[in-house]
């Protein structure tokens, strides 16, 4: 039930986010935001950088505009792929609404077949600060966030008897994520800073269910990133993401990411990165590193 409800509240929000707009004739995409400051299209489809969301709101929109685009990314380890593709729009660089889908898939013995899908509904608000324009003040941007998600079965293991994630040891087959993220740029250096912290059950995001017979309780996880702007289209960096060990089957470990993305426009991105996500199930008990590779296009 509380993943209808936030995606009713989330549904609520967006169309009064249009009233507001249509109120405050808004003329169209302004595109006033600096390059790069929509960041790209994270994992589960908020703004931010490719595995944690930031304070910063998707889109270059201005806060007398709107702003939003589609992504598409793969992410490739030696035993599993992740697809995702979503998309969403942030209004005057204050709210932001999500809609994505993960299609999780092994490609190698024991788990060549597993095949597990989720649909996820963020949205964040952003309470104070602003991360480009108070350059004399220490305070960072500061925002709010849930997301909503919900597994779709568990395919590929019908000859093990297991087509729900909770016959894998996950107390729930949907659970929601909190987060709270400060984001700071420094203009003169050519940074930007970020800490998120998270409470969560997820297993793996989420596509392994939510809670589990280890743990069955939020948690706080803590992930950060940090990106040096290269040039005016340039940005490379780093990311951390912590993690809960809620299942016997599955040594969950942190995620971490090196990263290089592109934007030749406000209308484009390219984002390419090494990734680890450490242990995923005790059927395959090795570190799976690979790369991720992302494209986003939007205003």
């Amino acid at each position: 039930m509380q993943f209808h409800r936030l995606i009713a509240a989330a549904t609520l929000l967006c169309c009064s986010s249009t009233q507001l707009a249509s109120a405050q004739q808004f003329a169209g995409p302004d595109l006033g935001k600096l390059m790069a400051t929509g960041g790209v299209s994270q994992v589960e489809g908020a703004g931010g950088g490719g595995i944690t969301p930031w304070a910063l709101i998707t889109g270059y929109g201005s806060r007398d505009s709107y702003g939003g685009n589609v992504h598409l990314s793969t992410l490739r380890t030696a035993d599993y792929s992740l697809q995702t593709g979503g998309v969403a729009v942030g209004l005057a660089d204050r709210f932001e609404v999500s809609l994505s889908s993960q299609h999780f898939t092994g490609h190698k013995a024991p788990l060549e077949r597993l095949d597990l899908k989720m649909d996820t509904v963020g949205i964040k608000l952003k309470l104070a600060g602003d991360a480009v324009y108070e350059q004399d003040r220490a305070m960072p941007q500061v925002a709010i966030g849930m997301m909503a998600k919900r597994t779709r079965g568990v395919g590929g293991l019908d000859a093990l008897g297991v087509t729900n994630v909770k016959q894998l040891g996950a107390t729930s087959d949907h659970g929601i994520d909190y987060y709270v993220s400060a984001t700071k740029i420094f203009l003169d250096q050519s940074l930007l800073a970020n800490l998120t912290l998270r409470a969560t059950k997820a297993n793996q995001m989420g596509l392994l269910g939510f809670g589990g017979d280890r743990n069955d309780s939020y948690r706080p996880m803590l992930e950060g990133s940090l990106a040096y702007l290269v040039d005016r289209k340039t940005a490379v960096g780093v990311e951390y993401r912590m993690k809960p060990h809620n299942l016997s089957v599955d040594n969950e470990k942190a995620y971490y990411d090196a990263f290089v993305a592109w934007f030749p426009t406000k209308h484009l991105s390219v984002t390419a990165a090494w990734v680890s996500l450490g242990d995923i199930t005790v059927f395959n008990p090795k570190r799976q590193n690979g790369y991720y590779l992302s494209l986003q296009a939007g205003f």
